[in-house]
């Protein structure tokens, strides 16, 4: 009981705590309006050089736009400890370090799933796709997953932030490539044999094919394989996440430098 109200509700303070600051303005402009501008500007280039359809752009750059939160706010929920001066309070607790890390997952992926499916949602009113109903809930499942997978790497992305000075430039990187390598504007197959090697490890790559196919009228059945993967990478980077967090918090115990900013 005490590890699960670590893990919940330890989770939603620290969350809440740590990113305080934001107000409608700020997370209105960032997190809903922002990733509709990236649909269009894809979209409108698809048009225009006459590849692929608008469904495809929507698709997956709604659902590659849950790295903006599942990065940043994974890598900041627990590097910003550090920030904050408080990481020295975490590290001397006596509670389980488990739920402690994990618990500050949960509301990131909730927040990731929310704003792609924003984004998913309005995108497609916006340019006039049409996903068949029965599709509504599997891809809400689907979308849930690569939230889910991507808050996985967020956490290997706070593990190296706690040794670095500078975290945001990480997490910047890391959007990045998956921008580029997960198949959300360039279909995967049509990549370099090397980025397609890259991109079969990484979070979206198979959670937005699956998406896809799903807008496409097949059953959740159908892409089972698919989510399964994608939901496997998402705990493989989060069982790696934890590692490095435990190691570097070793490392403080050791030299007691890892809380100074």
């Amino acid at each position: 009981m005490n590890a699960l109200r670590i893990f919940f509700v330890g989770g939603l303070i620290s969350f809440r705590a740590l990113f305080s600051f934001l107000r409608p303005e700020i997370y209105i402009p960032s997190m809903l309006i922002a990733p509709i501008f990236q649909i269009l500007l894809f979209v409108y280039i698809g048009r225009s050089a006459g590849l692929e359809s608008d469904e495809f752009f929507v698709i997956g750059n709604a659902v590659q736009y849950a790295a903006i939160p599942c990065l940043f706010a994974m890598t900041f929920t627990i590097g910003g400890e550090r920030f904050q001066h408080t990481l020295g309070y975490i590290l001397v607790s006596p509670a389980p370090r488990l739920p402690l890390f994990l618990g500050r997952a949960l509301p990131v992926v909730v927040n990731g799933f929310f704003v792609a499916a924003f984004a998913l949602a309005v995108g497609g009113l916006i340019v006039g796709i049409d996903v068949p109903a029965s599709s509504y809930a599997p891809l809400a499942l689907a979308t849930a997953i690569c939230a889910f997978s991507c808050t996985g790497l967020g956490l290997v992305g706070a593990g190296i932030g706690l040794l670095l000075r500078e975290q945001a430039v990480l997490a910047n990187i890391m959007f990045g490539v998956l921008l580029v390598f997960t198949g959300a504007n360039v279909p995967v197959d049509e990549l370099p044999d090397w980025m397609q090697a890259i991109s079969e490890v990484l979070p979206f790559t198979h959670g937005i094919e699956a998406a896809r196919r799903i807008a496409d009228g097949e059953a959740l059945s159908d892409v089972g394989g698919l989510l399964g993967v994608e939901l496997a990478i998402g705990v493989v980077y989060g069982a790696i996440g934890y590692a490095f967090i435990r190691n570097a918090e070793r490392l403080s115990l050791r030299h007691a430098t890892l809380d100074r900013a």
